[in-house]
């Protein structure tokens, strides 16, 4: 026996009720799924059948008509000719195919109710069958979500994520090493480039004194220079004035 024993089971179904019951949700609801299309195929298959007969009522029902015409049809004329027992008869007959057609009628009426039942059914059952699968999906969804955090909290206290965040904290230990010695590479080329600087300057400064140097030794001597001969200069007028008082002191004790 199915899950659903009738088709009111499937439509007045309380689908979280079932799964709450169920050891096995996702099983069960598959099996829910399963019973509902079962049912929906048995529903269109009945609907088809009753589709079918309705056609099949609608063919008899012209061809009693018809009867039922033509036997008026023949009363009248039996009438016309005179001919009341046989139109009696005919009218009779009439009688009788006018109850076959009455009860076509009746089929018929019941044919049509059938219809429209069986077609509301299947669109409430496709409407339940819909409902079913999203239930399904987020059923589904909710599982996947669930295992997902089972996995974290088992992968968290497994001991995996505390030796992973060991190594990390290693390899992040290496970097700062790495990251330190980089530091202190460039620190000793600031160093360097210090002492390369202040090395510079101080040769310059010794250039500069011994330039000095060079410049006030050199306006020494040329001090000097125009000393000497500012000093030989006056020598030699000295000796001239004296050379030529002396010849004129001469040229007077001549005469």
């Amino acid at each position: 026996m199915g899950i659903f024993s009738r088709f009111a089971d499937i439509v007045n179904s309380n689908i979280n009720a079932l799964l709450d019951k169920a050891e096995d949700p996702e099983k069960m609801i598959r099996l829910i799924i399963q019973e509902m299309e079962d049912t929906l195929v048995e529903v269109r298959t009945n609907s088809a059948k009753a589709l079918a007969e309705r056609k099949e009522l609608k063919r008899r029902v012209d061809q009693v008509e018809a009867q039922v015409e033509e036997w008026q049809q023949k009363a009248s004329l039996a009438l016309t000719k005179g001919r009341e027992e046989l139109a009696r008869a005919a009218l009779i007959e009439k009688q009788r195919i006018a109850k076959t057609l009455a009860t076509l009628h009746t089929e018929q009426t019941l044919v049509e109710e059938t219809i429209t039942k069986l077609s509301d059914e299947v669109v409430k059952l496709e409407n339940k069958i819909n409902e079913t699968r999203a239930r399904q999906s987020a059923l589904s969804m909710r599982q996947k979500a669930a295992k997902s955090r089972k996995d974290v909290q088992e992968h968290l206290h497994s001991g995996r994520a505390e030796n992973t965040m060991a190594k990390f904290e290693e390899y992040e230990k290496k970097i700062d090493r790495l990251e330190a010695d980089a530091e202190s590479y460039n620190l000793t080329n600031e160093s360097k480039s210090l002492d390369q600087e202040f090395a510079e300057l101080q040769a310059d400064d010794e250039i500069e004194k011994e330039l000095q140097k060079m410049k006030t030794r050199h306006r020494q001597e040329s001090i000097r220079g125009r000393n000497v001969w500012m000093v030989g200069s006056t020598v030699n007028s000295f000796l001239y004035l004296r050379c030529a008082t002396l010849a004129t002191f001469a040229l007077s004790q001549q005469a």
